[in-house]
């Protein structure tokens, strides 16, 4: 019987879990313009985390959407995308710092604001990470969802702001038992000077794992369906 728990991820929150494999995270935008900044790790083994270059390379893209996979540095499936409505997902600009935060937005501090001050992916991620045993020194690339970021021909890149809209939603299979890390904080190539975070609905679900015959992600691409088999192998030693 498949099961819901669901809760909304507010302007500027971060968030973090230890999610097992076999089950489901669908994200919805209540509003335009959304940017959920996401880290990966191996819950049993936080040297295992999300390989940005290797899952770009594997699967001939610069940005994510239904069918890829979220690769590890082992060659393995952290997460698949199986539903998407906005077939484009930043995986390059990074997070938000506090120095861009300041300059971008104007200085504030939680002492003068209290919860009204503005924060950054940077500090969201760090506090997570420390709360999970992690440090500064596991810091990795990270994913944004939601977000459209382009390149040109000579490197330059374009934030996109009409990219996402209300009610977009996208949905991350867990292949591994993950540990998420969220921070709900701007993209750091949107220009506009305004701090823009919309709240997030997070919905986790039960889900089947793949069938490396049937599932769309594991046949998307040959090497999607070698990394499954790598992570099937992994959890067959258990």
């Amino acid at each position: 019987m498949e099961q819901s728990k669901s809760f909304i991820l507010q302007p500027g929150v971060k968030w973090s879990a230890t999610i097992k494999k076999g089950k489901s995270i669908k994200l919805t935008a209540t509003a335009k313009g959304a940017n959920l900044a996401m880290m990966l790790f191996n819950a049993f083994d936080f040297n295992e985390k999300y390989n940005m270059p290797d899952t770009l390379k594997a699967q001939y893209t610069s940005c994510l959407k239904k069918g890829n996979v979220l690769m590890s540095d082992n060659g393995r499936v952290l997460a698949s995308i199986t539903e998407d409505s906005l077939g484009w997902h930043d995986t390059i600009s990074g997070y938000t710092t506090r120095e861009l935060t300041d300059t971008k937005y104007g200085k504030t501090s939680y002492q003068d604001q209290q919860n009204e001050w503005l924060r950054s992916g940077q500090e969201n991620f760090m506090i997570e990470m420390i709360r999970n045993g992690l440090t500064n020194r596991d810091f990795a690339p990270n994913i944004n969802l939601f977000s459209k970021v382009s390149c040109n021909e000579k490197g330059a890149m374009k934030y996109h702001p009409e990219h996402c809209k209300e009610n977009d939603t996208v949905t991350l299979r867990l292949d591994m038992d993950v540990l998420v890390i969220l921070s709900n904080t701007p993209n750091p190539n949107d220009t506009s000077n305004v701090y823009s975070s919309v709240p997030v609905k997070m919905e986790i679900i039960d889900t089947e794992l793949a069938d490396l015959q049937t599932d769309y992600c594991a046949n998307f691409r040959e090497e999607n369906k070698r990394a499954f088999e790598n992570t099937y192998q992994y959890y067959s030693l258990f």
